[in-house]
């Protein structure tokens, strides 16, 4: 994988976390469960965040090892699922635990590992 695409997934990575972040701030788990839109919005969301984390490489998984990767995967799975509680509860886990975290992390592995997030050859 070439510094352009690792660069641009770890964009769509923090642009979709701060997209959750946004969207379900103030909200309380039977809040963002009851509403449509916003859960909606929410899962397209998660699940391209979880799907830019499945395809960045070992290299770059090893650089940024405080990142949860195997929750993340974990996570992919359960947004897949139908409708009902599983999906509810990962809906949930992931705004409340795995974004935050992993948003943290990113912004210190930005300080630290800049290269990691520039999109040039």
């Amino acid at each position: 994988m070439n510094n352009i695409e690792t660069g641009a997934l770890l964009a769509i990575v923090e642009q979709t976390g701060m997209a959750v972040a946004t969207l379900v701030e103030g909200l309380e788990r039977d809040e963002l469960l009851r509403s449509r839109l916003t859960r909606a919005e929410v899962l397209r969301q998660l699940q391209a965040l979880a799907s830019a984390l499945g395809a960045l490489g070992a290299t770059v998984r090893a650089a940024m090892p405080e990142v949860d990767w195997s929750g993340w995967e974990a996570m992919r799975r359960s947004l897949s699922q139908p409708p009902g509680r599983t999906l509810d509860d990962a809906l949930w886990f992931a705004c409340e635990s795995l974004v935050p975290a992993t948003l943290l992390w990113l912004r210190v592995h930005r300080r630290s590992q800049a290269q990691l997030f520039q999109m040039s050859l």
